[in-house]
């Protein structure tokens, strides 16, 4: 069940701007705020302590959507984005301080004996997706403050997706071509 309930929120939490979008249109208010942030809580119930630090953005949006909800305020779920962004950033970013990288981290999950000449490139992949989280934050609040419900759906929805999927086929392509290579 727990399977289950991690695979369906996860879709469902993909297909976020796109739940705003018709909920927004669609449904009574406040429906939508309370129906998201009983799946962030849903999310958080069943989530795998693998890697602790990806609970905070799920509480960040869990405060979100229901403080969405309380105030009666929808447009504060347009800034989901850019709150898990931020907050990604700062994870990332704490740990580039703090140590190990965010990406070490992750990549220990498959490889817990890297060699030590992969810390410097982990470390350096780890920047990148901070400068990802900077620039889609930045997006990601222009179009919650300055456009059209549309173009925040069409940015949070396919092109953030999209920008994401590039880093990470880009760098695994790098790391598969060159650094295999080298």
């Amino acid at each position: 069940m727990r399977l289950i309930i991690q695979v369906i929120s996860t879709l469902l939490l993909l297909g976020y701007p796109i739940a705003v979008y018709f909920g927004l249109h669609y449904l009574p208010p406040g429906v939508i705020a309370l129906s998201l942030c009983l799946l962030l809580v849903a999310r958080l119930a069943v989530q795998q302590q693998r890697v602790k630090a990806m609970v905070l953005p799920l509480l960040a949006g869990i405060a979100l959507t229901a403080g969405s909800f309380i105030a009666k305020r929808n447009d504060w779920l347009l800034y989901y984005p850019v709150v898990i962004n931020l907050t990604m950033l700062g994870l990332f970013a704490y740990s580039l301080k703090h140590g190990p990288s965010m990406i070490e981290r992750l990549a220990r999950l498959k490889e817990p004996k890297l060699p030590d000449t992969a810390i410097p490139y982990l470390a350096n992949v780890t920047k990148l997706w901070c400068g990802l989280f900077i620039v889609n934050g930045v997006v990601a609040w222009y179009t919650a403050h300055y456009t059209s419900l549309a173009t925040w759906t069409l940015y949070n929805g396919l092109i953030a997706y999209l920008l994401i999927g590039l880093l990470l086929g880009g760098e695994w392509l790098y790391r598969t071509l060159w650094l295999t290579k080298s």
